[in-house]
């Protein structure tokens, strides 16, 4: 069995996710349209180009998302979880940090925690929060 989040979106998937494939050096396997899918046909011109299913793979994980589509109701934004992110190096945890982290809101500095060489979180600025734990001291 393999357990995958999968984000949800206002409009901006696709935004976000060509941003994570870059920043974290992933491939983005399947990117599907609403006018991709059958049974959109009727869907607002406005909305059929949002993404009704994106793939980004990053060695060997998985993360998956979509805009939110008319039928789910207004969308109310990401809540109550986190992608965590554990990395090898400090190098890399504050690479990571500054970049995903750009335009959004630092929640807890990168900093050494009692678990952790390096370890903060933030909302980046698509409104998913992300944790990023470093435990090695290299």
């Amino acid at each position: 069995m393999l357990m995958n989040a999968y984000l949800t979106f206002n409009g901006n998937c696709e935004e976000a996710f060509r941003h994570y494939a870059e920043v974290l050096n992933g491939k983005l396997p399947a990117l599907m349209r609403f006018s991709d899918a059958p049974g959109c046909e009727d869907m607002p011109a406005e909305l059929k180009n949002h993404i009704i299913h994106v793939r980004l793979e990053v060695d060997g994980h998985v993360l998956m998302g979509s805009d939110a589509s008319p039928q789910c109701g207004t969308y109310e934004g990401m809540k109550g979880c986190s992608i965590t992110l554990n990395v090898d190096t400090k190098a890399e945890a504050r690479r990571i940090f500054e970049a995903l982290g750009k335009g959004g809101k630092v929640t807890m500095p990168l900093e050494k925690t009692f678990w952790a060489a390096l370890f903060g979180t933030f909302e980046d600025r698509f409104g998913v929060a992300w944790m990023i734990n470093c435990e090695k001291d290299a």
